[in-house]
């Protein structure tokens, strides 16, 4: 019996480690000389950038700076600042603010780092933020209202950043605020000359301007009750905010005019506090006590003065100084004291550079331990130690060194040692540790419909606070929906969405129809591209870092003061970059985890197997595709990929 040729067609196989009809493994010479090939061809993999997964407010910090730099293009007719500002605030409805105050941890975590020197991420935002308020730029109104309402409790940042977003979904948004403007910390936690107030307004207003209703001087549990609220509205969100301060715990803290910061910050903010005393020493270390620091420094003292203008009634809320007194002011000694070193601090380091430059005297290693007060009550020091404070395990360990005590001599104590939630009228939610408990959505436990954010979860940043009020502003959107509220993602941030940008561009998706591996050819689905910024940050060590040349970053002007330009200086101190500096920070952005279309791929190819996608069909993250009829497995492209973008995974 005569065997019967098979003809039928074979179909070739393009990723695979051997060939149809090999029949034996080759010799081990042929497998050395032979190393370069594998079974694997390369996948277009989008990471998170390590900038992004550094940011609370999770901002598509590296989709901007594209957009800046010129990688992605803007649709027809739209200013590039206009859409880099856009996808900004797709996260941060505060570019001009954040970009002024933010301490900027996307900076730290930043990977060009191991080059030289971080992007200059914040100055950008800065820049973006100043153009969206020179050219009055709004946020689009939501085609569709929903018709449900929600009460946001707070106007602070958690708040305002939660009443945006759920104004863009078309939700009926009122603020409910006990204070007479809006603005919480941002207000009147920092200083005018690090925020500006029109900057300030200008930005809040963008957020009054879809529709966001407000009603000012009303105190939830005094003016309204909760029960109201709950019963008049669908949902709401509680941005209470951590605007009590926390005294120190030492003997003799209880002297009038030992104060809290924020009780400090507040008089300054309304303007009732016009002078300090000669001496004025601030326990602390973070970015709050760096702002008492530099506004003591700024309101000096006055010689003569009536026991009402004594600035403790000024802070108590008893009175307002006399403004007139200002043109007598004369400097102040300033000394903050912290427990960590100067270089352990939690201030951010240029915050510390200028308050060193403003003759603000920095002292580390002291711990206060007492208050010492004179025959009228009032203290006259701060008694402090030599310590040496770590953090164990999470916990912080303080341990004094006996015989090293001093006094510092003291005419108004400040303490910045931490904040507190005022929960008069509304206890119910207190968990019994000044906080509110909730889940990964930032829902109330046991009070569904509930959702919370800001200091009242976590005292932190503000950019943290926007974070929590985007978060919970999605579960109250799915909630409000009837929707489950699932997982949140391991990484919470806002991806660069290519599908998106390819339907901006005219792209058509056709039916999907398995299987689609190796897919250069086909319109039914990305070329062998997967998002994985939910669950991955790319590091350092991904990237062909000899890509990138040494280049210097495009600093912002500072203005840096002495103690005597300080007194009476209330002008801002930060200057934006311009356009053509911008867009050169922009450029030093290695774009980690996503195409920057480089070429190299396609310049160093053996195979000639990755090609670029022709112009009509080519966008951002799309730029270049792999023929894997061509492709040896060589890995070739991903070794000399700048971004770590391509990643060696077909065949696993």
């Amino acid at each position: 019996m005569s065997a019967t040729p098979d003809t039928t067609a074979v179909k070739p196989i393009s990723f695979r480690r051997y060939k149809d009809g090999d029949q034996k493994v080759k010799s081990w010479q042929e497998e050395f000389f032979d190393a370069g090939h594998s079974h694997k061809c390369p996948t277009y993999i989008q990471s998170t950038p390590p900038c992004q997964g550094s940011c609370p407010a999770g901002e598509d910090i590296r989709g901007y700076l594209n957009i800046v730099r010129g990688v992605e293009k803007p649709p027809t007719g739209v200013p590039w600042q206009e859409y880099a500002f856009r996808r900004l605030t797709e996260a941060n409805p505060f570019p001009s603010v954040m970009g002024r105050v933010c301490p900027a941890p996307c900076e730290s975590g930043c990977n060009r780092n191991q080059v030289e020197d971080f992007v200059g991420i914040n100055s950008v935002e800065h820049f973006l933020g100043e153009y969206a308020i020179q050219n009055r730029l709004g946020f689009n109104k939501p085609v569709h209202t929903t018709g449900r309402q929600v009460a946001v409790i707070g106007g602070g940042p958690a708040g305002l950043s939660a009443a945006y977003q759920l104004a863009l979904r078309g939700h009926t948004v009122t603020i409910f605020d006990e204070r007479a403007e809006l603005g919480g910390m941002m207000r009147y936690g920092i200083p005018g000359f690090r925020t500006p107030r029109d900057v300030l307004d200008a930005e809040i207003q963008r957020i009054l301007d879809l529709g966001v209703q407000t009603r000012m001087n009303c105190r939830i549990g005094t003016d309204i009750s909760m029960d109201d609220i709950r019963s008049s509205h669908d949902a709401v969100f509680l941005g209470l905010g951590a605007q009590s301060g926390r005294p120190l715990a030492v003997d003799g803290a209880q002297a009038p005019n030992c104060v809290t910061a924020t009780a400090f910050l507040k008089a300054f903010n309304d303007g009732r506090l016009q002078h300090v005393g000669q001496r004025v020493v601030i326990v602390g270390g973070g970015d709050t006590s760096i702002d008492v620091a530099t506004v003591a420094r700024r309101l000096g003292h006055i010689e003569k003065h009536s026991e009402a203008e004594r600035p403790e009634q000024a802070i108590g809320g008893q009175l307002a100084h006399d403004v007139a007194q200002a043109s007598l002011r004369q400097g102040a000694d300033v000394t903050l004291t912290s427990i960590f070193g100067i270089d352990k601090m939690q201030a951010s380091k240029h915050e510390v550079e200028q308050a060193l430059a403003e003759g603000i005297a920095i002292r580390g290693g002291l711990a206060p331990v007492g208050v010492v007060c004179g025959p009228d009550g009032r203290a006259i020091a701060l008694r402090v130690v030599k310590c040496e404070a770590k953090m164990l395990n999470g916990r912080l360990d303080i341990k004094n060194i006996e015989g090293t005590e001093e006094d510092i001599p003291a005419d108004l104590i400040v303490s910045a040692i931490g904040q507190a939630v005022d929960f008069t009228g509304l206890e119910q939610f207190n968990n019994g540790k000044g906080a509110v408990p909730c889940d990964k959505n930032y829902q109330v436990q046991g009070h569904a419909g509930v959702f919370v954010g800001g200091d009242v979860v976590r005292p932190h940043l503000l950019t943290t606070a926007i974070g929590h009020g985007a978060i919970a502003a999605d579960g109250i959107d799915r909630y409000l929906q009837n929707e489950p509220l699932e997982k949140r993602p391991k990484i919470d941030v806002h991806a660069f969405d290519l599908k998106r940008k390819m339907l901006e561009k005219g792209y058509v998706f056709s039916e999907v129809h398995e299987p689609i591996r190796g897919t250069y050819t086909s319109t039914a689905a990305i070329h062998n591209f997967d998002n994985r910024s939910d669950r991955y940050v790319i590091s350092h060590k991904e990237l062909f870092l000899g890509h990138f040349a040494y280049t210097e970053r495009h600093r912002r002007g500072i203005v840096t003061l002495t103690a005597a330009e300080a007194l009476n200086n209330f002008e801002e101190r930060l200057r934006p970059l311009l356009e053509a500096q911008a867009v050169a920070e922009a450029k030093r952005c290695m774009s980690c985890g996503q195409c920057f279309e480089c070429d190299n791929c396609v310049v160093y190819c053996p195979q000639v197997a990755v090609f670029k996608v022709p112009k009509a069909k080519s966008t951002t993250g799309r730029y270049v595709d792999t023929n894997y009829n061509k492709c040896i497995g060589c890995h070739i492209c991903a070794d000399v990929c700048p971004t770590g973008y391509i990643q060696m995974g077909l065949g696993d």
